[in-house]
């Protein structure tokens, strides 16, 4: 891709033409050396921006109603006049690569907003199922305009801790139940929550949601207090994607934490924070590319692999030796 191509994809991006941001976030994803240069030359031309969404990252348990709970939530959104941009992580096949991609077909109604944005992307195996490139998608989302950007993990898991890394707000989606659910949600998961909304709260479930919301309450009332929360944060909320019940509700709760935490100057510290994180986090993937890269590198570590394998050499020596290797290299 030419300089030309690129600045012209830029200013398609910042006009906000949904054409070119799918554009932009195809090739921010290639891996192909080309793209990568490329991609980067995008991203600086459009640092400048000063845009900023609010960044609300979401994750669940599978089954728990998270591409009704979007569609629904993303819905009452756009309505409102805002501009919603979905970026969902479908997990990819560790055998094939493949991955089905059927967020756009569970979320049909916002699919064909004209202010939404729904784009699916392959995990491509990476852990904790966030997309390589989601921080990247994320700031193509800013630059083109739009006022939410909602980030959905796969999963409960890992996915916790690396969406954290880039959204302003952490919502961990959670279906009716309490006892040993409770039990079973690490308190990782809940430390790094800012909101917990037990969805399905309707029909016969409805009792069993407040129950649980009552449940995780008092779970998140043990917690230690976290520098980065007002008074009475994070909290449960219930909500029904189905009958869009308690989605104001819970938007507004968003919406008091994000301000609280602008005014309080925790909102910018924790972004610069991310930035300084995805510089480091590209800094030692480049290093894990060049070792991709040059083959006498990978013959090496192949051969110190199969000696690690055989109980030849302990992993940490063999390892050593590959860094040498790495520095003698770059020398």
């Amino acid at each position: 891709m030419t300089g030309l191509e690129v600045a012209e994809l830029a200013r398609g991006v910042r006009g906000g033409e949904r054409r070119a941001l799918a554009r932009a976030i195809t090739l921010v994803e290639s891996r192909r050396a080309d793209h990568r240069v490329a991609a980067g030359e995008l991203l600086d031309a459009l640092a400048g921006t000063g845009r900023q969404a609010l960044r609300i990252g979401l994750s669940g348990t599978p089954g728990v109603g998270k591409s009704t709970f979007i569609e629904a939530f993303g819905m009452m959104l756009t309505a409102q006049g805002l501009r919603v941009a979905v970026l969902a992580v479908d997990p990819s096949s560790a055998r094939s690569g493949g991955s089905i991609l059927g967020d756009k077909t569970r979320m049909d109604r916002l699919s064909r907003d004209p202010r939404a944005f729904i784009r699916p992307s392959p995990s491509q195996a990476q852990l904790g199922g966030v997309a390589r490139r989601s921080r990247e998608a994320v700031a193509l989302c800013e630059a083109a305009g739009f006022d939410v950007v909602l980030i959905e993990t796969v999963g409960v898991g890992q996915s916790e801790t690396l969406v954290a890394g880039m959204a302003d707000l952490f919502v961990l989606l959670l279906a009716p139940g309490g006892g040993d659910e409770l039990q079973g949600v690490k308190r990782g998961i809940m430390e790094i929550a800012d909101l917990i909304l037990v969805n399905k709260a309707d029909g016969d479930l409805k009792p069993a949601a407040l129950r649980t919301v009552a449940d995780y309450a008092g779970a998140l009332r043990l917690l230690r207090k976290r520098v980065q929360d007002p008074e009475g944060f994070p909290k449960a909320l219930p909500v029904s994607a189905l009958e869009e019940a308690g989605l104001a509700a819970a938007w507004a709760e968003m919406k008091a934490l994000a301000d609280w935490r602008r005014a309080n100057g925790h909102f910018a510290r924790v972004r610069a924070e991310q930035a300084r994180s995805w510089f480091e986090d590209e800094v030692r993937q480049g290093l894990l590319a060049r070792l991709e890269r040059d083959a006498g590198l990978r013959a090496r570590m192949a051969a110190l692999g199969d000696a690690v394998e055989a109980g030849r050499a302990a992993p940490s020596r063999a390892a050593a030796e590959v860094l040498a290797a790495l520095e003698a290299a770059q020398g």
